[in-house]
């Protein structure tokens, strides 16, 4: 598979309501990385809360690609709208794109 499920991102508006409500109804873990993002742990999936991401946004489905450029073409070649070029964040590099049915996803890599 080139480029797996790999990260969810979720609006988490009132972090630590958030977390523990998920703690209580299904015993997800969490690691904060700062005041405005947690991670998801025990879930099946990685993913995280964005406290900064307006509450009712879609969640960000994010693939992994081992040629984040290549990917990034490919995108390109077949439609994809290119939302967020490739940009830095603590975990490597990524991009966001839209597909023809409006979808955003995310695409990171190293």
């Amino acid at each position: 598979m080139n480029e797996p499920i790999d990260y969810v991102e979720l609006p988490g508006g009132d972090v630590e309501a958030t977390t523990g409500f998920y703690a209580a109804a299904f015993g997800w873990t969490f690691t904060a990385y700062g005041p405005d993002y947690t991670g998801i742990e025990g879930a099946g999936l990685d993913g995280g809360f964005d406290r900064n991401t307006p509450r009712g946004t879609p969640p960000l489905v994010i693939l992994r690609s081992a040629d984040l450029e290549a990917t990034l073409a490919r995108v390109e070649a077949a439609g994809g709208e290119i939302l967020a070029p490739t940009f830095s964040f603590p975990g490597g590099r990524r991009f966001h794109f839209r597909d023809p049915a409006g979808n955003v996803l995310g695409v990171w890599g190293d």
